[in-house]
């Protein structure tokens, strides 16, 4: 016989935490027997119960040797309906963000901002994807007063489904870029699916979006859909934007002015680095003013947070500054980092640039115009790492490549670069995760 969401949810309210890894089983919680490409956790489905279990939730009825065993149809869908089920049982805002580049930096700092009023949950590291959501739905429980939850997707309706579990009452977009262009079929479909969000919003008059006025994508995006309820921020001062702010300092952290409607200015010195995290404070400081923290209360929470996973985090060496920006990387985001670049402050600036993948048709196009955009930039040096970008070095005018190197691999550079150490320098490492350039830190 099946078990069914109602029958589940019963168990969880007595079991109330989720294993998925028998390695690392919580004693008394419940057990979800997920499948993967290379493994089936129904088959340690005993071994979770003998690890400490109180039930495993399996699909597969050979399994199902005791009361202990729990047979659903499907082990995700059964993990995405409780967690959905559960959702409708709690009576707190929920802000939902999604978007190309940002999601996680802006969730941290708008976690770090209402926490200092609020009992906030906000999704841990990058659980953001159709499994990582259900269980960090799943941890919200009574006490907590506020949730921030990343949505991520690589295909279009994998943000309507995250929304459909997340039920987000306010919501938000980072921004739209060349990003997953493979999986989205090109820079329309993502907008597409990021834009699932805003068709989620507009459901209901009570739902909230917070859109930055400075984009004119997120604005076209808006206005195409009825959305009941908008409150706009940006870096330009008009009435429309409850809070408005710019940059008055960027070496190599950021200092900023921030005003609203109704105060006079304030200026904030985060511990982040990059112009482009200018939109992901004001967010921070945007949503903070329209949950009624006090200015102090929103300057403490951003001076308080320290970026962390190597998105946009500075480490100093003995002899370097790095810009350790290696958890991921599109266009878009190399983009900014470059420009970025160009504008920092130091005496000997190097950039470090490693693969995008996922690019399908457009990579070579994105990874040469990469190389065109870095060598534009007020820097000294630039070295270029993976096999994407070596194969369109002749595609660009290289009389250009003074003090330019390009590594076909990881280990290739990292040769280069003990035979050539760097020193007394501001360096820039950015790559897709698949590239491990957190690997060149210690030659550093």
């Amino acid at each position: 016989m099946k078990t069914t969401t109602e029958q589940l949810y019963q168990l969880f309210t007595q079991y109330p935490v989720i294993s998925t890894d028998t390695r690392k089983i919580a004693p008394g919680s419940l057990f979800f027997a997920l499948k993967g490409d290379k493994f089936d956790a129904n088959t340690f489905a005993a071994r979770a119960v003998e690890a400490g279990a109180a039930y495993a939730v399996i699909d597969t009825p050979e399994y199902a040797t005791g009361e202990k065993f729990l047979l659903v149809d499907d082990v995700l869908t059964a993990l995405q309906e409780l967690a959905r089920y559960h959702r409708k049982q709690l009576r707190l805002p929920v802000i939902g963000l999604t978007g190309t580049n940002g999601k996680t930096t802006t969730k941290e700092l708008i976690n770090a901002v209402l926490s200092q009023k609020f009992k906030t949950l906000a999704t841990q590291g990058n659980l953001n994807n159709h499994i990582g959501v259900p269980l960090t739905i799943l941890t919200i429980d009574n006490s907590h007063e506020m949730a921030v939850i990343e949505m991520g997707a690589n295909h279009q309706k994998e943000i309507a489904l995250l929304c459909s579990i997340v039920q987000p009452t306010h919501g938000l977009i980072t921004n739209v870029g060349k990003a997953h262009l493979e999986g989205f079929g090109g820079v329309e479909g993502v907008k597409k699916g990021k834009g699932e969000l805003y068709d989620y919003l507009a459901q209901a008059e009570s739902r909230v979006a917070f859109v930055n006025s400075d984009d004119a994508t997120l604005l076209e995006m808006q206005k195409a859909r009825v959305l009941n309820d908008v409150v706009y921020y940006g870096k330009n001062s008009n009435s429309d934007n409850l809070v408005s702010g710019k940059l008055v300092e960027n070496s190599p952290y950021l200092t900023l002015k921030w005003h609203d409607k109704a105060s006079s200015s304030y200026n904030v010195k985060s511990q982040l680095t990059g112009s482009y995290n200018l939109d992901n404070i004001l967010t921070a400081i945007c949503i903070g003013r329209y949950f009624g923290l006090s200015s102090d209360e929103i300057d403490q929470g951003i001076e308080a947070y320290q970026p962390k996973n190597n998105r946009s985090q500075i480490t100093k060496t003995a002899t370097n500054t790095l810009i350790c920006d290696f958890y991921n990387a599109n266009p878009s985001s190399m983009f900014v980092a470059i420009e970025n670049m160009d504008k920092v402050q130091a005496d000997h600036k190097v950039m470090i640039l490693g693969d995008m993948f996922e690019m399908g048709a457009e990579s070579a196009v994105e990874h040469t115009a990469v190389i065109q955009k870095s060598m534009a930039a007020n820097v000294d040096e630039r070295i270029f790492i993976g096999k994407d970008f070596s194969s369109q070095q002749t595609e660009v005018d290289n009389t250009n490549f003074i003090n330019t190197t390009f590594y076909m691999t990881a280990e290739d550079a990292m040769i280069g670069l003990k035979e050539n150490p760097i020193t007394n320098a501001t360096i820039l490492i950015k790559g897709s995760r698949g590239m491990a350039l957190e690997r060149l830190v210690a030659l550093f």
